[in-house]
């Protein structure tokens, strides 16, 4: 430091140095060394989630979290609501969720997972699940609810606040999930998990569930809990009555609720990733699927999605329009114009070349829906373009309209079995889905072979495309046309 003796100029460093590693380790110790955006603690319990990026689905994640945490207060939680993100998370996304739904964003570094390697296909998406971890930092709460995104509320469920330093349901037999938990923040408890990460803790799973598990091995030995009448916290551990994490799976064999261990307070979704509730699809394949989607847009709508809707809307019109009016020349380019027959294997390849173009008709539409759309949305615009595309095909090939319909008209009747609100049970409801593509099965089969039938009739047409500037030549079959 310029114009201080030696001496005084080291002091002053050595004093700066011990500040500066006084407040790191007093930011350590708090769980806070990473930033916090959005408002300050208000309550002294919060509901907790968690965001990271690097898989494929992180918009549809990103959509999820903010439904979830807005119908908490739909249910009028008494409760911060914190997200524990990334710090890779897009800034507009943690501006959105901070000033547009008040949550209170908590970014951190992803937590190093050295169990990745026993992470296998479809589950890699789990390597980054143990910042869940970061939920026993937040020690400016007495208790902390760690949720899922694939929950849905259907109660107030702030009694949980009174279980003790770590709860959670079994709706496996022998282990518990962690979708939802209750724990005690404790910066002593979260550096003795972070040396069980370093000394490679037993995982069963490779990710935050199978780690927790081995950190409470004993939890199924331990009491029900049963929130005291007079508001009062309990200590020790405790297993949570499985109706505050109701597999959707129950739902579907009764189609109602009905858990008898404690209230029917949240639905949770622990299946295959293509079938969690926010996907457009996921009704009336999953009844339950309409139920997000009616939170969605009570809270926040669709506007974001609506540009790619209209643009997609549009361009079916165009695709219609153009190919009635071009009909004409398009089938000109499909088939030979020389009077000779064509060689089997340019038919075979023609042929196939339908078959092509009639399943991307069906399948194409379906992916370029924005996935998380409301459910009638979706399924509207993907018949508008399947039919849009198949009108294509029909015109290219010069194939039956009816028969290559008939696909079409089978999933709009697949949708009102499935959708079809009196059944008594699932059971029921399975058996109408079943029976019904039993029946349908034989008219797309018949479909198909006729589509060939008169795909083949038209290849034999040798004189009907002539080439230009050479005369037709005039036969009993021509001159039906």
């Amino acid at each position: 430091m310029a114009g201080l003796p030696p001496v005084a100029s080291a002091t002053a460093s050595l004093l700066l140095l011990l500040l500066a590693v006084t407040a790191a380790a007093a930011r350590e110790e708090r769980g806070l060394a990473a930033r916090v955006e959005g408002p300050p603690p208000r309550h002294r319990h919060a509901y907790a989630a968690m965001m990271y990026m690097g898989t494929p689905r992180d918009y549809e994640f990103y959509v999820a979290v903010r439904v979830m945490m807005r119908s908490l207060t739909r249910v009028r939680a008494d409760a911060d609501r914190v997200l524990i993100a990334s710090a890779d998370v897009p800034r507009d996304w943690v501006r959105a969720m901070t000033e547009e739904d008040g949550l209170r964003v908590v970014i951190v570094e992803n937590l190093r997972n050295p169990y990745e390697g026993n992470l296998g296909g479809i589950n890699k998406r789990f390597k980054l699940t143990l910042n869940k971890l970061y939920a026993w930092t937040l020690v400016d709460y007495e208790r902390v609810v760690m949720i899922d995104s694939d929950n849905i509320f259907l109660q107030n469920t702030d009694e949980l606040f009174q279980c003790g330093q770590f709860c959670a349901v079994f709706i496996n037999p022998c282990y518990f999930h962690t979708g939802l938990f209750v724990l005690q923040p404790s910066i002593d408890v979260f550096k003795g998990m972070l040396h069980d990460l370093e000394t490679g803790r037993e995982n069963s799973d490779g990710a935050d569930q199978g780690f927790l598990i081995g950190c409470y091995p004993d939890l199924l030995d331990k009491p029900m809990f049963h929130p005291p009448e007079n508001g009062t916290k309990l200590n020790g551990t405790y297993r949570l009555p499985l109706g505050y994490q109701m597999d959707a799976s129950y739902y579907y064999l009764k189609l109602h609720w009905h858990v008898p261990c404690g209230p029917n307070s949240v639905i949770t979704f622990p299946s295959a990733p293509w079938f969690k509730p926010w996907y457009w699809w996921s009704w009336p394949v999953l009844p339950l699927g309409l139920s997000w989607h009616k939170q969605r847009w009570d809270d926040l709508g669709y506007a974001a999605e609506m540009p790619v809707i209209l643009m997609e809307v549009l361009m079916y019109i165009v695709i219609i329009t153009v190919t009635r009016l071009a009909r004409p020349g398009m089938t000109k380019l499909c088939y030979n114009r020389r009077p000779e027959k064509l060689s089997a294997l340019v038919q075979w390849l023609i042929k196939l070349a339908a078959i092509v173009a009639v399943v991307a008709a069906y399948s194409v539409p379906f992916f370029v829906i924005p996935r998380t759309v409301h459910p009638i949305m979706g399924w509207s615009i993907y018949l508008f373009g399947a039919l849009a595309l198949s009108v294509l095909v029909i015109n290219v090939f010069l194939l039956p309209p009816l028969d290559v319909l008939t696909t079409w008209l089978a999933i709009v009747g697949m949708l009102i079995v499935m959708a079809f609100p009196w059944y008594p049970d699932g059971v029921v409801r399975a058996l109408a889905v079943f029976g019904y593509g039993f029946c349908s099965a034989p008219f797309l089969w018949a479909s198909m072979v006729r589509m060939m039938d008169s795909l083949q009739t038209m290849l034999e047409r040798d004189p009907f495309f002539p080439r230009i500037g050479e005369p037709t030549q005039e036969t009993e079959f021509s001159k039906l046309f």
